[in-house]
Protein backbone atom coordinates (compact mmCIF):
# COMPACT_ATOMS: atom_id res chain seq x y z
CA UNK A 1 0.00 0.00 0.00
CA UNK A 2 1.50 3.53 -0.76
CA UNK A 3 1.37 6.27 1.96
CA UNK A 4 -1.05 7.92 0.70
CA UNK A 5 -3.48 5.21 0.49
CA UNK A 6 -2.37 4.04 4.10
CA UNK A 7 -2.97 7.14 5.28
CA UNK A 8 -6.62 7.28 3.33
CA UNK A 9 -7.08 3.71 4.99
CA UNK A 10 -6.29 5.06 8.56
CA UNK A 11 -8.25 8.29 8.66
CA UNK A 12 -11.17 6.11 7.88
CA UNK A 13 -10.09 3.99 11.09
CA UNK A 14 -10.07 6.72 12.91
CA UNK A 15 -13.35 8.98 11.61
CA UNK A 16 -15.25 5.07 12.31
CA UNK A 17 -13.31 4.81 15.70
CA UNK A 18 -12.82 7.97 17.62
CA UNK A 19 -15.94 8.30 19.32
CA UNK A 20 -15.36 4.58 20.63
CA UNK A 21 -12.53 5.12 22.13
CA UNK A 22 -13.54 8.59 23.90
CA UNK A 23 -16.19 6.86 25.33
CA UNK A 24 -13.80 4.08 26.26
CA UNK A 25 -11.80 6.94 27.69
CA UNK A 26 -14.58 8.67 29.54
CA UNK A 27 -15.87 5.78 31.19
CA UNK A 28 -12.30 5.74 33.23
CA UNK A 29 -11.77 9.64 33.93
CA UNK A 30 -13.56 12.90 34.69
CA UNK A 31 -11.12 14.76 33.35
CA UNK A 32 -12.04 16.10 29.77
CA UNK A 33 -8.18 16.92 29.36
CA UNK A 34 -7.03 13.67 30.40
CA UNK A 35 -9.87 11.48 27.65
CA UNK A 36 -8.70 13.86 25.43
CA UNK A 37 -4.70 12.89 26.05
CA UNK A 38 -5.50 9.60 26.27
CA UNK A 39 -7.17 9.36 23.43
CA UNK A 40 -4.63 10.88 20.73
CA UNK A 41 -2.26 8.78 22.38
CA UNK A 42 -4.11 5.63 21.09
CA UNK A 43 -4.39 6.95 17.45
CA UNK A 44 -0.53 8.34 18.01
CA UNK A 45 0.14 4.63 18.84
CA UNK A 46 -2.07 3.15 16.05
CA UNK A 47 -0.53 5.50 13.53
CA UNK A 48 2.93 4.59 14.52
CA UNK A 49 1.72 0.70 14.61
CA UNK A 50 -0.73 0.80 11.79
CA UNK A 51 1.95 -0.31 9.27
CA UNK A 52 2.06 -3.96 11.29
CA UNK A 53 -1.93 -3.71 11.23
CA UNK A 54 -3.13 -6.95 9.62
CA UNK A 55 -7.08 -7.07 8.68
CA UNK A 56 -6.56 -10.35 8.57
CA UNK A 57 -6.08 -10.94 11.84
CA UNK A 58 -8.60 -8.93 13.04
CA UNK A 59 -11.12 -5.74 12.76
CA UNK A 60 -9.56 -2.68 13.06
CA UNK A 61 -11.72 -1.28 16.08
CA UNK A 62 -10.49 -4.86 18.07
CA UNK A 63 -6.88 -3.34 17.36
CA UNK A 64 -7.55 0.00 18.56
CA UNK A 65 -9.03 -1.19 21.90
CA UNK A 66 -6.32 -3.23 22.44
CA UNK A 67 -3.94 -0.13 22.01
CA UNK A 68 -6.48 2.10 24.26
CA UNK A 69 -6.14 -0.70 26.97
CA UNK A 70 -2.15 -0.69 26.41
CA UNK A 71 -2.40 3.77 26.84
CA UNK A 72 -4.44 3.88 30.07
CA UNK A 73 -2.63 0.62 31.67
CA UNK A 74 0.43 2.65 30.82
CA UNK A 75 -0.83 5.98 32.29
CA UNK A 76 -2.34 4.35 35.60
CA UNK A 77 1.73 3.25 36.05
CA UNK A 78 2.82 6.73 35.18
CA UNK A 79 0.02 8.74 37.35
CA UNK A 80 1.43 6.54 40.23
CA UNK A 81 4.37 8.26 40.30
CA UNK A 82 3.43 11.55 41.07
CA UNK A 83 6.71 13.42 39.63
CA UNK A 84 5.60 11.86 36.01
CA UNK A 85 2.60 13.35 36.80
CA UNK A 86 3.52 16.88 37.42
CA UNK A 87 6.34 16.65 34.66
CA UNK A 88 3.12 15.48 32.12
CA UNK A 89 0.12 17.72 33.17
CA UNK A 90 3.23 20.70 32.08
CA UNK A 91 2.86 19.47 28.88
CA UNK A 92 -0.57 19.22 28.21
CA UNK A 93 -2.21 21.66 25.11
CA UNK A 94 -5.43 23.13 26.54
CA UNK A 95 -8.32 22.02 25.35
CA UNK A 96 -10.28 24.92 23.92
CA UNK A 97 -14.21 25.67 24.86
CA UNK A 98 -16.01 24.07 22.14
CA UNK A 99 -13.69 20.63 22.73
CA UNK A 100 -13.81 21.01 26.55
CA UNK A 101 -17.62 20.99 26.37
CA UNK A 102 -17.94 18.05 23.92
CA UNK A 103 -15.77 15.96 26.20
CA UNK A 104 -17.54 16.53 29.37
CA UNK A 105 -20.76 15.61 28.04
CA UNK A 106 -19.29 12.26 26.56
CA UNK A 107 -18.13 11.58 30.39
CA UNK A 108 -21.41 12.26 32.02
CA UNK A 109 -23.14 10.26 29.25
CA UNK A 110 -20.71 7.70 30.55
CA UNK A 111 -21.39 7.64 33.36
CA UNK A 112 -23.61 4.81 33.82
CA UNK A 113 -21.60 2.84 32.39
CA UNK A 114 -18.99 3.92 35.29
CA UNK A 115 -20.91 2.83 37.56
CA UNK A 116 -21.72 -0.66 36.14
CA UNK A 117 -17.91 -0.62 35.79
CA UNK A 118 -17.41 -0.01 39.37
CA UNK A 119 -20.13 -2.28 40.46
CA UNK A 120 -18.57 -5.15 39.03
CA UNK A 121 -15.51 -4.36 40.40
CA UNK A 122 -15.48 -7.66 42.88
CA UNK A 123 -15.38 -9.77 38.82
CA UNK A 124 -12.09 -10.42 37.90
CA UNK A 125 -10.45 -7.61 35.32
CA UNK A 126 -10.59 -9.60 32.41
CA UNK A 127 -14.36 -10.59 32.60
CA UNK A 128 -15.31 -6.71 33.87
CA UNK A 129 -13.42 -5.87 30.71
CA UNK A 130 -15.17 -8.47 28.49
CA UNK A 131 -18.33 -6.91 29.57
CA UNK A 132 -17.70 -3.61 29.06
CA UNK A 133 -16.41 -4.00 25.46
CA UNK A 134 -19.44 -6.31 24.64
CA UNK A 135 -22.13 -5.03 26.47
CA UNK A 136 -20.55 -1.51 27.06
CA UNK A 137 -18.98 -0.64 23.69
CA UNK A 138 -20.69 -3.01 21.43
CA UNK A 139 -17.96 -4.79 20.15
CA UNK A 140 -18.36 -8.53 18.80
CA UNK A 141 -16.71 -11.24 20.93
CA UNK A 142 -14.15 -12.05 18.29
CA UNK A 143 -13.56 -8.26 18.74
CA UNK A 144 -13.11 -8.39 21.98
CA UNK A 145 -11.02 -11.31 22.55
CA UNK A 146 -8.61 -9.68 19.98
CA UNK A 147 -8.39 -6.39 22.35
CA UNK A 148 -7.71 -8.10 25.35
CA UNK A 149 -5.45 -10.41 24.01
CA UNK A 150 -7.16 -13.82 24.60
CA UNK A 151 -7.85 -16.70 22.50
CA UNK A 152 -11.29 -16.12 20.53
CA UNK A 153 -12.50 -19.42 21.57
CA UNK A 154 -12.12 -18.85 25.28
CA UNK A 155 -13.70 -15.43 24.89
CA UNK A 156 -17.44 -16.84 24.90
CA UNK A 157 -17.41 -19.03 27.78
CA UNK A 158 -15.39 -16.57 30.09
CA UNK A 159 -18.24 -13.28 28.52
CA UNK A 160 -21.03 -16.26 29.44
CA UNK A 161 -19.49 -16.62 32.94
CA UNK A 162 -19.08 -12.32 33.41
CA UNK A 163 -22.80 -11.99 31.70
CA UNK A 164 -24.58 -14.51 34.89
CA UNK A 165 -22.11 -12.80 37.41
CA UNK A 166 -22.80 -9.31 36.38
CA UNK A 167 -26.98 -10.16 36.94
CA UNK A 168 -25.98 -11.69 40.44
CA UNK A 169 -23.87 -8.20 41.20
CA UNK A 170 -26.38 -5.93 39.48
CA UNK A 171 -29.96 -8.06 39.39
CA UNK A 172 -33.05 -6.30 37.72
CA UNK A 173 -31.04 -3.13 37.47
CA UNK A 174 -29.55 -3.75 34.12
CA UNK A 175 -31.46 -5.54 31.27
CA UNK A 176 -28.81 -7.11 28.71
CA UNK A 177 -31.05 -6.71 25.79
CA UNK A 178 -31.23 -9.85 22.46
CA UNK A 179 -28.35 -7.86 20.93
CA UNK A 180 -26.25 -8.10 24.03
CA UNK A 181 -26.56 -4.35 24.92
CA UNK A 182 -27.33 -3.55 28.14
Amino acid sequence: MRDHEALAAFERIYRDNVGAITRYFARRCVEPQLVADLTAETFVRAISSFPRFDPSRGTAVGWLYGIARKAFAAHCEQSARSSELVRRVGGRRELERDELAELEERIDAEQSGRLLIERLATLPEIEREAIELVHLDGLAPKEAAEALGVPKGAMRSRLYRATARMREVVGDEVEVRADGQV
